[in-house]
């Protein structure tokens, strides 16, 4: 018995690198992000559901305001506090276009929820580059981490003046 909860954890690690390695996904990276500070001001709240954000600063700088911006830099949203752990994202982007969207927090409650985060991570980012905002659905089986990724993705695109 033991041996097959092994196998079959072998089998789910190769599964997430494999899909992670055709999406074209950089790994998830779970340790705490370095905060990176600016002259701006960094910003505090919480989500609809009531969770906590810690505030975050975005480095990077914009040619005017307003909608319609030619933003360059990288921006680092809220961390979204849910139920298996916090999860937090960056954002890069290039004439006010979001060129690359990166996980630095993740779901870390658990090994399960590591491994539904891991699996996710990659899909989210896919939908955030091709829909150019945080409206995108949620990864089914990954509801928490959906809503915290989109949480945060919303405070790092407000920031980048999108």
């Amino acid at each position: 018995m033991r041996a097959r909860v092994v196998a079959g954890g072998v089998v789910s690690s190769i599964a997430v690198l494999v899909i992670g390695w055709q999406l074209g996904a950089q790994p998830a990276v779970t340790a705490p992000a370095q905060q990176s500070t600016t002259s701006g001001s960094g910003t505090t709240g919480s989500d609809a559901t009531g969770s906590s954000a810690s505030g975050s600063t975005g480095t990077g700088s914009s040619g005017s305001t307003g909608t319609g911006s030619a933003a360059s830099g990288t921006f680092t949203g809220t961390t979204a506090q849910t139920r298996y752990g916090p999860v937090q994202v960056q954002i890069t982007v290039a004439n006010g276009t979001i060129t690359d969207v990166t996980a630095l927090q993740l779901t870390n409650d658990g090994g399960r929820s590591v491994q539904i985060s891991q699996q996710a991570a990659p899909i989210l980012r896919q939908e955030a580059l091709h829909a150019q905002s945080a409206k995108i659905q949620s990864v089914s089986g990954a509801t928490y981490t959906s809503d915290g990724y989109t949480t945060s993705l919303q405070s790092a695109i407000d920031q980048a003046g999108l």
